[in-house]
């Protein structure tokens, strides 16, 4: 298994040296994705003009097709891309254009002027026209990791979505059977807490061999949680804590073409050492674990059941590697690139980018 690295800069360069496995070199490419492939071998990823395509593996690129406004990729995770059995292209993302981060510190609690909507947006023709724009969630809503179709041509998202009382996230999905025209929203994943990072955050997704959903959600209770749909992502009724321990940091959960489980994330120490824990505060109620040096991958060949050990693909010392996405462009061939590298973003941080 070729792993291909590509870290993507964001603010100022960490002080420390990053180190990377000898199983991975760097890509060529200039884009931080999502990526999808189209007929003729073209790869394509959207950037603020809009849709390209590249025929040489992301080193050049054409000129941009108009998707919509809201988009913005400097945003790792704000938004992801299907391209359906059927060829329609279709859109999930956090409209940036209208994002607006409010929190009443006193109260614990998003202000009313709090907003991050998200929206949906479709292509039938390979993206010469988009239509079928929609907004599946209204409020604030962040940064989220799975979206995909499923073997019986199911549409899934997994999403987040700030509430009240106490302020907090949990986690849900919509599913789409006729390839994005029309949507449906799942029961909500709530595991409690207070805070503007706790609860069920950034939750990633894959299909499992035998039809069921996986998904995998970021806490701040030193693991991944776990929830199963046997509905093809309608309802989330089986939701229990994962054996993947995990700082307060998102994972990038993808089944391969071999029917392998590949995940990408940020464990809760460091290989050999324990991370201090932050808190009380603001973001949340308990004691958790920002650390985010190292980038760690794992295998799973019984659907989630057991992992090869954690592999530290990456390194950042005073520093971090985080918000993983990946991309299979070939058999074998991944491609992990990381949205934050920098301790400055951290610094900056509003729910969107946490």
């Amino acid at each position: 298994m070729l792993l291909l690295l590509w870290m993507q800069p964001c603010g100022a360069a960490p002080t420390g040296k990053r180190w990377v496995h000898s199983a991975c070199q760097t890509l060529a490419v200039d884009r931080n994705g999502p990526f999808l492939m189209l007929p003729g071998n073209k790869l394509t990823t959207v950037d603020a003009q809009g849709m390209r395509t590249s025929t040489d593996d992301g080193r050049t690129w054409s000129e941009a097709q108009p998707v919509g406004k809201g988009i913005n990729p400097d945003e790792p995770a704000s938004f992801q891309m299907v391209r359906t059995a059927d060829g329609a292209l279709v859109i999930i993302y956090l409209d940036m254009s209208e994002y607006h981060f409010s929190w009443d510190d006193t109260a614990g609690e998003p202000r009313d002027d709090c907003k991050l909507e998200v929206w949906a947006i479709r292509s039938p023709d390979g993206g010469k026209t988009w239509t079928d724009r929609q907004r599946l969630l209204d409020g604030y809503n962040a940064n989220f990791f799975g979206f995909i179709q499923t073997r019986s041509g199911r549409l899934v998202a997994t999403l987040e979505h700030l509430v009240r009382h106490p302020g907090r996230w949990v986690a849900c999905s919509f599913i789409s059977d006729d390839e994005g025209k029309s949507w449906k929203r799942s029961n909500l994943i709530d595991l409690g807490g207070h805070g503007h990072h706790d609860g069920a955050l950034e939750p990633t997704v894959a299909e499992l061999g035998d039809g069921r959903l996986l998904m995998l959600i970021r806490t701040d209770l030193d693991r991944f949680w776990q929830a199963i749909s046997e509905n093809g992502g309608r309802y989330w009724r089986i939701i229990e804590p994962s054996a993947i321990d995990a700082s307060s940091s998102p994972g990038y959960l993808l089944r391969l073409r071999s029917g392998r489980l590949f995940l990408v994330w940020n464990r809760l120490n460091p290989e050999g050492r324990t991370w201090p824990k932050a808190g009380p505060s603001q973001a949340s109620e308990g004691l958790i674990s920002w650390y985010r040096e190292e980038l760690s991958a794992a295998f799973s060949d019984d659907d989630g059941k057991s992992w090869t050990p954690p592999l530290v693909i990456a390194r950042q010392p005073n520093g971090h590697l985080c918000y993983p996405y990946v991309f299979e462009r070939r058999p074998g061939e991944l491609w992990v690139v990381a949205g934050f590298v920098d301790l400055q973003s951290l610094a900056k941080a509003a729910p969107q980018c946490p």
